[in-house]
């Protein structure tokens, strides 16, 4: 069915983002927001907006009734859930779908088959995908766990099966710390998401994280290439790049072949996201998970190959058939984003919560600024640290990092304490321009390079990129 009316049960820059993908398809949209949010960039930008609840958002973005109720009084017949919040709890896609409105992803149940990072392993096996050695399902105790980890050989990784954002995860480096690890991290996954089941994957070294983005109308399938996730954290990525500048051709070929494979399998719908650990030795990758739903990184792939992702999931939505077909999509240069957070590197990375007092958006060809704000805006503290995303795309890798250093330079958040100068930084590391990066890179280079950090950022100081 067409959409005319799009509410959007988000907030940040993430909703601001599908507005404009909205606008420019001539749907109009509804923005809810919580009391925090009144004075927000996307409420500003929306046609309507409808307040739901307290600044804490158990009681307002999370808040499924409140939510349907906005739908409602607002005659919105699409709901779009963005990242984060309720874009992948599968009861609240059936709760949108039994109401009479679109759910803009995939049906509930492919939520909870993907969902949980369990059954999602079963299913990628199902479907020929290779998986990470460990448990092949859920842990019945931790005795059984303790043989299946000793079986296939420390270090292991301890995972919430309903884990996300790097919460619910342990390393074991030995048997002795195994038990005492795996209770901590059923603990915190039960807390943060009410369930606390656990399976296990081997460590892989020197791993790489990249994952394919793909399209499904549930009858029709496609990817959009892949992007290297592996400079992160505490398990959440903080610079992603498209393409992987890793990967050989075959190889590339492989992996996103998979990738289809799967979404096939499970009849998807939407923009999903396949995510992998690639073997830097053995160039042997692994599934380890499905996002089903839009990915904070996604703008490298449209950079690259001139999709919008967002457009494409309101359509498939409105019951439109898949407009790509795999021939019609190829990769064109190569783009980096970098994530822009209200946090202090310099002070370990404590959130900086203030007044935008002033702002200077970054532009020249090759660059994009998604973000959520404006001079005088005040950052609310109750949420995620995110503030926007710098995207740069160049001809070639080299190009797209010289582009990210001019833009960063140029980049003015006057009153916060954001992420840039780690960009700048780490934007001048030969072993990060050589390429020699996996998922355990970044925190030892924090600590040796920390004071690199509380340099000052002067415009002088990037170099200019054409």
């Amino acid at each position: 069915m067409p959409i005319n009316k799009l509410l959007i049960a988000n907030r940040g820059e993430i909703a601001v983002r599908i507005i404009r993908a909205a606008r420019d398809l001539g749907i109009r949209t509804v923005q809810v927001y919580s009391s925090a949010d009144a004075q927000s960039l996307a409420v500003e930008l929306a046609d309507e907006a409808v307040e739901i609840g307290p600044p804490q958002a158990a009681k307002s973005y999370l808040k499924v009734d409140a939510i349907l109720e906005a739908a409602r009084q607002s005659g919105a017949d699409a709901i779009h859930p963005g990242y984060g919040f309720l874009a992948e709890n599968a009861e609240f896609a059936d709760a949108v779908e039994a109401a009479g409105v679109a759910f803009v992803g995939p049906s509930g149940d492919t939520i909870r088959a993907m969902g949980d990072k369990a059954t999602a392993r079963r299913a990628a096996k199902n479907a020929g995908v290779p998986t990470v050695p460990g448990s092949d399902g859920l842990l019945e105790d931790l005795s059984e766990a303790r043989a299946i980890a000793e079986a296939i050989g420390f270090p292991v990784m301890i995972k919430a099966t309903a884990g996300g954002g790097g919460r619910g995860i342990r390393v074991a480096e030995t048997a002795v710390e195994f038990e005492q690890l795996a209770s901590q991290a059923a603990a915190e996954a039960k807390a943060a998401f009410g369930d606390g089941g656990l399976y296990l994957e081997k460590v892989i070294e020197r791993a790489r994280h990249i994952e394919v983005q793909i399209l499904g109308d549930g009858q029709r399938f496609v990817h959009c290439f892949e992007r290297e996730c592996s400079l992160q954290r505490r398990r959440q990525k903080v610079w992603e790049e498209a393409p992987a500048a890793v990967l050989a051709p075959d190889t590339r070929e492989q992996l996103c072949a998979s990738a289809v494979a799967l979404a096939k399998s499970v009849d998807y719908r939407g923009a999903g996201t396949i995510e992998y650990l690639y073997d830097d030795v053995t160039g042997a990758f692994y599934f380890i998970e499905m996002n089903t739903r839009i990915q904070v990184e996604h703008p490298v792939t449209e950079q690259i190959t001139g999709i919008d992702l967002v457009a494409e999931m309101i359509r498939i939505a409105a019951g439109e058939p898949l407009s790509l077909r795999q021939s019609d999509i190829s990769i064109s240069g190569h783009a980096i984003e970098v994530r822009i957070n209200a946090e202090d590197p310099a002070n370990g990375f404590m959130p900086f919560p203030g007044v935008v007092a002033d702002l200077r958006v970054p532009g020249g060809p090759g660059v994009r600024f998604d973000h959520m704000l404006y001079s005088g805006y005040q950052i609310p503290p109750f949420y995620d640290s995110l503030l926007g995303k710098l995207i740069v795309s160049g001809e070639t890798r080299e190009h797209a990092i010289a582009r990210l250093k001019r833009a960063a330079s140029e980049l003015q958040t006057d009153g916060l304490k954001t992420t840039t100068p780690l960009f700048l930084a780490l934007a001048e590391d030969e072993e990060l321009l050589r390429g020699q990066v996996h998922t355990r890179w970044l925190e030892p280079w924090l600590e040796t390079n920390a004071e690199k950090l509380s340099k000052p950022l002067t415009l002088a100081e990037g170099d200019a990129a054409s």
